[in-house]
C-alpha cells in the first residue's frame, strides 16, 4: 500500500482504503476491527492519511517482516526472479508492493492467529464501489484499457464530474 520510498500511497490500496472508516464503527459492534500496515514510516503515512482525510488505523511495519511474510511486500531477487511468491505461490508480482487482506484472531488468552488471507481479484469483495459499478449498465468499463484498474485516481485527483454524473442533463 506504500513502499519507504514512496511520496504516497498506492491508488489501488488507496481506492480500498477510502471505504475502511464507514465500516469501522459496523465492525466494532462485532467485536472485530480493522487496521492497515505499511512499510512506510509513519510520518509518512500519518501525512498521507491527513491529506485523504482518513481517520483508521493504520501503523507502520518499517523495519520488520511483517509484510514480506503475509506476501504483500517483495525483496528486489524475488521480483527479479519471477517467483511464484503471491497469491499463495500461484503468481509472480512485478513491483515491491501488492495488494492484500489478511485476518487475525485474538483468542482470551491473548495467543493471535492468523485465520485468512485474500490477494489479487479475490479482494473485489471487499470494494463496495465495484459492486456498485458492476449494477449499472457502463459497468467498470474497464475493457480495452492498459490493465484493468488504469481508469483509477487518487480520490483528490478526479476532474469535478460533468453531465450527468454531476447532477445535470447530459
Amino acid at each position: 500500500m506504500f513502499a519507504p520510498d514512496w511520496n504516497e500511497g498506492c491508488k489501488s490500496c488507496s481506492f480500498w482504503a477510502d471505504q475502511f472508516d464507514h465500516m469501522i464503527p459496523h465492525l466494532a459492534a462485532r467485536d472485530t476491527t480493522l487496521v492497515a500496515v505499511s512499510r512506510a514510516p509513519l510520518q509518512k503515512l500519518d501525512a498521507f492519511k491527513a491529506r485523504m482525510g482518513w481517520t483508521f488505523d493504520w501503523f507502520s511495519s518499517a523495519g520488520s517482516d511483517f509484510n514480506y511474510d503475509y506476501a504483500v511486500s517483495f525483496r528486489p531477487d524475488e521480483i527479479k526472479s519471477g517467483a511464484k511468491v503471491y497469491n499463495f505461490g500461484t503468481s509472480g508480482f512485478g513491483g515491491e508492493e501488492a495488494p492484500g487482506i489478511s485476518v487475525f484472531y485474538r483468542d482470551q488468552a491473548g495467543a493471535i492467529f492468523h485465520t485468512y488471507s485474500c490477494f489479487a481479484r479475490g479482494l473485489d469483495m471487499m470494494n463496495a464501489t465495484y459492486h456498485y459499478l458492476d449494477l449499472t449498465p457502463l459497468g467498470r468499463q474497464e475493457e480495452g484499457l492498459s490493465y484493468p484498474m488504469a481508469w483509477l485516481r487518487l480520490r483528490d485527483q478526479y476532474q469535478p464530474p460533468t453531465g450527468k454524473a454531476a447532477g445535470g442533463q447530459a
